[in-house]
């Protein structure tokens, strides 16, 4: 009996002192609730912004996050790029196990380091500092600080202390530090209360914390981050870069400054001057004078990107951009600008956020939010956008890249914000007929002509304007939605207008796309058009929904059946008006033919949460009607 009370006893004591030596940041200490639905938990964050002077600027960042499983394994890995206006100064990584207890620790040298490069540049000086300690025994528990030196105001960091979905955190905290003298600006989204100021003879700190933050579940068509989670962004009043002095105090503050980088740079050789007067003086219309010198443009330039300094933000002359017949977008831009203004068109350099899923800015926050340069030309009537990279786009085309966004016109009065075009259902078009042959064995015979306009000819447009008619073929083998096939032929025919199409034309044989089981025939009358949208149910839905591009399609199909079939059950027709879209889909069989009709129609907007369920039974229909097959019989 006492051996057994001792080494209870010395359990005990054992457990105990295991306790005692867990860290700081052992995971015992995490509460439920801020694991629950959680990759990751930030344990803290202490994210610091130093203004130093109008041209100078520390950042400092401490953070600490516990890994719980694989998912989480990219809040562990540690990225950081440097170039000429931002330095690292210092660097260290700590890697912890579940009872808080150190592993390992790294230093700055023993990071890796790659050249930043995105797809396009050639010429940049963007580096990455990065590490990742590669653990996977969960959970574990990371924590690094990093100091970087700022030789430019003109990039203020944003606080979002969940980054993403999935990512609780415990605490979390952003403060600026600036001259007594000197006023930055903030925009906060879903922070409750004011940040805390405190005073001191000749700095002033600004203070915005929170804690305990459970991680969010991100909704299937949720709206953007900052309208379901805490965001701050910051921007300057005054700032400089390298010589370059401005204000960001409204738009038109900020367009002189970029105006200033560009002034004087339009001046053009005698022997391209003279190129456009005999490209643009023999013509009347002014959207065709702009269409011939794009060409012109397109046909003696290519994008070349170069990212060096000042050079991230002031374009090449057009004198150099002439000589050497290459330039990135602010430079062909400028080169394009200068063209137009020697044929007597005015025209606007203008910023814009670029990428397919990147087209929001704060409206209503002048901040330096824009990656990309494109070019306005505002006529009698109308406006011709022009996006100068592209080799093959047609004038007055966009495209998902940067329509329907906002851009900001510069010109010497400095800078105003409008829209680019938005193309909508009517403008983004996908029509399709197909007349095909079942043979006796279930092969399908198809025959597919297709015009796509719009948004929808984008990726059509990029593959054979990128790839060898060889390389087209094997995309066509690999993304088509059938099991077994073979593309016979193909050919794709393009106009080049304001609202671009390609007209495609495929020759494919599909094996076994009917299924014969005795006397009876299924087949499946929509061939190429099947939706795949099928969010799951959610009755506690919390967000928005909101739904992006609009467009519709058409399908138009006719199926030569084997002789001697009849039909034993046809898919119902359907029909669908909501506030997401519309669908129509008929089926009918008549002399020995298959004849099918699809029509959806796709709207873009925001809905209330509560709508969730209708959204969801709009699609499921519409996923199931795609699927319905026709039962055929033999005849005896």
């Amino acid at each position: 009996m006492k051996a057994r009370l001792m080494i209870g006893c010395l359990l005990l004591v054992s457990s105990a002192l295991l306790h005692a030596s867990d860290g700081k940041y052992s995971v015992s200490g995490i509460s439920p609730v801020l694991r629950m639905n959680a990759h990751a938990v930030v344990r803290l964050e202490e994210l610091k912004f130093e203004i130093k002077s109008v041209k100078e600027a520390v950042q400092t960042n401490h953070y600490v996050i516990t890994v719980f499983n694989e998912n989480g394994d990219r809040w562990a890995q540690f990225s950081e790029y440097y170039d000429n206006l931002r330095s690292i100064v210092s660097a260290e990584g700590i890697l912890y196990d579940a009872n808080g207890t150190q592993l390992k620790k790294v230093k700055k040298k023993d990071m890796g380091d790659l050249k930043s490069t995105s797809v396009g540049t050639f010429i940049d000086d963007s580096r990455v500092k990065f590490h990742n300690f590669y653990q996977r025994t969960y959970p574990y528990t990371v924590e690094y600080t990093v100091e970087i030196a700022y030789k430019s105001t003109l990039f203020f960091p944003m606080w979002a202390p969940r980054a993403s979905g999935g990512i609780a955190v415990e605490k979390s905290s952003l403060s600026v530090v600036c001259p007594a003298d000197y006023q930055f600006r903030y925009e906060s989204f879903l922070y409750n209360g004011e940040p805390v100021v405190q005073k001191e003879k000749n700095t002033r700190t600004t203070t915005w914390s929170v804690n305990n933050q459970p991680a969010i579940t991100k909704e299937p068509y949720s709206p953007l981050w900052h309208e379901i989670s805490t965001v701050v962004i910051l921007g300057p009043t005054e700032f400089q870069i390298e010589n370059y002095k401005g204000n960001m105090m409204s738009w038109k503050d900020f367009g002189k400054f970029v105006y200033s980088l560009k002034a004087g740079r339009d001046q053009l050789p005698d022997n391209i001057k003279q190129t456009v007067h005999q490209i643009a003086d023999g013509l009347t219309d002014p959207r065709e004078k702009i269409a011939r010198l794009y060409e012109y443009m397109q046909k003696n330039t290519r994008y070349i990107g170069i990212q060096l300094g000042i050079g991230g933000w002031q374009p090449f002359d057009a004198k150099y951009v002439a000589a050497n017949g290459y330039g990135d977008c602010k430079a062909l831009v400028n080169y394009m600008y200068s063209l137009l203004k020697e044929a007597g068109i005015n025209s606007y350099y203008s910023l814009v956020r670029a990428g397919k899923y990147a087209n929001y800015i704060t409206s209503e926050f002048p901040a330096q939010q824009f990656n990309h340069v494109i070019l306005c030309v505002p006529l009698q009537k109308d406006t011709v956008w022009l996006e100068c990279t592209s080799q093959t786009l047609p004038a007055g085309y966009l495209g998902d890249f940067t329509e329907g966004r906002y851009a900001l016109l510069i010109n010497e009065s400095g800078g105003e914000l409008v829209r680019t075009p938005e193309y909508g259902k009517n403008e983004n078009l996908q029509t399709r007929r197909i007349k095909a042959v079942l043979e006796n064995n279930g092969t399908l015979q198809v025959k597919a002509n297709t015009n796509y306009e719009g948004l929808q000819q984008d990726d059509i447009h990029g593959l054979i304007n990128n790839l060898s008619p060889d390389k087209v073929k094997e995309y066509l083998h690999e993304e088509l939605d059938f099991a077994t096939y073979e593309v016979n032929k193909f050919d794709y025919k393009e106009k080049k207008t304001a609202i671009p199409s390609i007209l495609e034309a495929l020759d494919i044989s599909v094996s076994n796309y009917a299924t014969i089981t005795g006397k009876r025939l299924f087949i499946i009358p929509n061939i190429m058009s099947r939706s795949y949208q099928k969010p799951a149910a959610d009755s506690t839905r919390r967000y928005d929904i909101q739904l992006g591009t609009a467009y519709t399609e058409t399908d138009t199909v006719e199926i030569q059946l084997p002789a001697g079939y009849e039909a034993e059950a046809l898919p119902a027709d359907v029909s669908l008006s909501t506030a997401f879209g519309t669908y129509k889909s008929t089926t009918k069989l008549a002399d020995g033919k298959i004849y099918y009709y699809r029509c959806m129609e796709q709207s873009s907007g925001r809905f209330p949460a509560a709508n969730y369920a209708e959204l969801v039974k709009f699609y499921e229909t519409i996923y199931k009607a795609d699927r319905s097959r026709i039962v055929l019989i033999k005849n005896k």
